[in-house]
């Protein structure tokens, strides 16, 4: 992304890899879930569906959160391909993760619809090749009970293992390569969705 579209670029809007029927999303685990998970198409039992699992359509911003794949317990960097019928379903029912007076009727409605969602919504800083935050955001996207049972058990079409091209780019950053570094990222383009569906996830 040049500066020029960095500049024009809307401050929530998804952006992702996408096919007509699918969308990349990012996860790293410790090598004893990805590795399996890379391998078979689907999460190994180690895989603790009742807990939160967050997915990142960003590559870098997932490599900002897992430091290249050299973080403990992310060893794995894994690219998700899923349902996009599934992901914008989980959209639909997400809820943001902080509460903004002009979406919420009062705090108290806020924290309702958090626990009765089964996603939830972050805007982070979308973050350049060095981590450096960017004036747009990027799309973090929580889903427990149902969403995270649909989204293992319904929604994966398949898993794989990118540890390798996270730690190739990390080396050419390192060695200030930053034009190799940036032809080898995913191309994520905008991920075309009806205004509808992010009204109340927009901050």
């Amino acid at each position: 992304m040049n500066e020029q579209s960095i500049e024009t670029e809307p401050t929530f809007r998804i952006r992702a890899r996408h096919t007509d029927s699918t969308v990349i999303v990012y996860q790293a685990y410790r090598p004893q879930i990805g590795r399996p998970a890379a391998r078979t198409g689907h999460f190994p039992s180690a895989w603790k569906r009742e807990r939160m699992t967050w997915i990142k359509p960003s590559f870098l911003w997932m490599m900002y959160r897992c430091g290249w794949g050299t973080k403990e317990g992310q060893e794995t960097v894994l690219a998700v391909e899923i349902d996009r019928a599934g992901f914008e379903w989980a959209l639909r029912n997400a809820c943001l993760s902080h509460y903004v007076p002009d979406l919420h009727a009062d705090q108290a409605a806020w924290k309702r619809q958090l626990r009765q969602s089964p996603a939830r919504v972050q805007w982070d800083p979308e973050r350049d090749l060095h981590h450096n935050p960017l004036p747009h955001r990027s799309l973090q996207l929580g889903l427990a009970g149902e969403a995270a049972a649909r989204y293992a058990d319904e929604w994966i079409v398949g898993i794989e293992d990118v540890t390798p091209l996270a730690t190739e780019i990390h080396a050419l950053v390192r060695a200030g390569e930053l034009r190799r570094a940036s032809g080898l990222l995913p191309e994520e383009r905008p991920y075309p969705v009806a205004d509808e569906v992010l009204a109340h996830l927009r901050a």
